[in-house]
């Protein structure tokens, strides 16, 4: 049985890709899996969850610069590499893949450090600084975006996979969705969400759309809030009954567990441009009005929706410049323009890759094979010399 180790944490969007690559590794062959995260971050309960054994070390995160503070950092969690080390040597993985997150640093450098083949999954068009370290010790990174490869000095290293999303997400029908939704069928549907804990500048902008559509009779408007915003949000909207509707086609809540039926539902998605979410909505083919969360490390939201809005599959809108109206006129034009949502649909579909989990997979166990076996996807190598 083949033993792989995924590392990778912090956050949803390195752990949720670490997830959908097991589960794609573990469709092909018999693998027994060990995924090594930290105490602190959100794979301490998503893990654990999945079934997936779990254990941690003890680590910081380190500044997307060289500094003096990462290399106190450093020393102050040597004893991570030396723990990391531990658990290399008592599982004995064929191979360990890391998808991000100041977590995976130590345990993919003990284990390039001891012969171990690597892989590193880089989510975004600008790489997290633990990813580009990493690239210098790894044999192998599986790009997300064509556009990140210029950030990486290794080039003959590189390999354009896209980023892996749930299957779940591949075979929803509009129909289904919308019949599970409780949306009508035939309305133009609009999508709005921003992320688990809801994004305030959207839903601030989404209280003059809802108000300009509660008497349109031939759309619907599923935003989602968020937890944290949604007492906010309907607070701000008279005459919202006790189901969240809103005037003839306003679903409001504050969570949903239906996002892959969602987005098989909607005709046109308002979204923060979070890797995980943007490679979501490209393997669906559906048109997008991005607004990058302004805060994220080297503003990489901005760069992930610009090679979208560069190909055609989406319109940005930049978080400071986010107003009510600025929205509204977007979410006017589009809907009233079909051919205009035809050709960014079929953009963005373009831009998706639904088999990227499974390319992931494939090149994780083809590296644990060696060279002969690996040799069968040279060809899947971008070239970027």
């Amino acid at each position: 049985m083949r033993r792989v180790i995924i590392s990778g944490g912090g956050t949803g969007g390195h752990i949720y890709p670490a997830i959908t690559i097991a589960r794609a590794i573990a469709d092909i062959e018999p693998t027994e899996f060990l995924y090594v995260g930290s105490k602190i971050g959100l794979e301490n309960t998503l893990i654990p969850n999945e079934g997936i054994p779990f254990v941690t070390i003890d680590v910081r995160g380190l500044e997307r610069k060289i500094s003096f503070r990462n290399l106190v950092t450093l020393g102050k969690t040597a004893g991570s590499l030396i723990k990391a080390e531990h658990i290399i040597h008592k599982f004995k993985p064929d191979v360990v893949i890391g998808t991000g997150g100041f977590v995976c640093g130590p345990v993919l450098l003990a284990a390039s450090m001891s012969g171990i083949p690597t892989l590193v999954q880089e989510q975004n068009v600008i790489p997290g600084v633990t990813n580009t370290i990493l690239s210098r010790f790894v044999k192998c990174v599986a790009l997300g975006y064509e556009e990140a490869a210029e950030r990486f000095k290794r080039k003959d290293i590189l390999v354009y996979t896209g980023n892996p999303v749930r299957k779940d997400i591949l075979t929803g029908t509009k129909d289904h969705g919308r019949a599970l939704l409780g949306l009508d069928p035939d309305k133009f549907t609009l999508l709005v969400a921003g992320g688990s804990r809801g994004a305030r500048s959207i839903n601030n902008a989404m209280i003059e759309v809802h108000r300009y559509f509660r008497d349109s009779k031939d759309i619907q408007i599923l935003h989602v809030t968020g937890d944290h915003e949604y007492d906010r949000v309907v607070g701000q909207l008279e005459g919202i009954d006790g189901k969240g509707r809103y005037g003839e086609g306003s679903h409001i809540i504050p969570y949903l567990h239906h996002m892959p039926e969602a987005l098989a539902a909607a005709d046109l998605a308002v979204y923060r441009a979070g890797a995980v979410g943007l490679a979501e909505l490209t393997v669906r083919g559906l048109p997008a009005i991005l607004i990058p969360y302004p805060y994220a490390a080297e503003d990489h939201q901005r760069y992930n929706a610009q090679a979208l809005v560069m190909c055609g599959a989406a319109k940005m809108i930049l978080d400071k410049m986010l107003t009510g109206r600025e929205l509204l006129e977007e979410i006017v034009h589009l809907k009233n323009d079909p051919e205009a949502l035809k050709r960014m649909a079929q953009a963005s579909k373009s831009k998706g890759r639904p088999q990227a989990a499974h390319d992931i997979a494939e090149l994780a166990l083809s590296i644990a094979k060696g060279p002969k076996y690996r040799s069968r996807i040279q060809k899947d190598v971008t070239d970027h010399d």
